[in-house]
């Protein structure tokens, strides 16, 4: 009897250092997904992660408007945020908020769909434009 009750502890310890490795394991996935933000944004505005790929940066809240940018992975400086044209990706969602964003060094504003900003639909800290 003291067999089965031994192996059934050390089942359950193995399995619960297993599911403490994946934990682990998903925070160092999580971290490596989004680097910290590097210094020299502007301090009085949020700072906004593109998570994408090849992400237009836009002149207007429009997918018709001029590219002035493309960003994969990057962190921006979030001016503001407001609703324009809604935007599908079949592999993430929809959405309609679109927030202005500026380099960290100061540039010209552009427009990038929050779909693509880490935050959610609309991102808390960017105030409304």
């Amino acid at each position: 009897m003291k067999r089965p009750t031994r192996l059934s502890v050390t089942a359950l310890a193995a399995a619960a250092l297993t599911v403490g490795a994946l934990a682990v394991s998903g925070l160092a996935t999580a971290a490596q997904a989004a680097p910290a933000a590097p210094s020299g944004g502007d301090p009085t505005l949020t700072d906004v992660y593109i998570w994408a790929t090849d992400v237009n940066l836009r002149q207007e809240p429009t997918r018709n408007s001029n590219v002035l940018a493309v960003r994969s992975t990057y962190w921006l400086d979030a001016v503001c945020q407001k609703q324009g044209e809604y935007v599908n990706d079949p592999a993430v969602g929809g959405n309609s908020w679109w927030t202005a964003v500026q380099e960290f060094s100061g540039s010209d504003i552009a427009w990038v769909n929050n779909l693509y900003l880490r935050g959610g639909e609309k991102i808390d800290g960017v105030p409304d434009c």
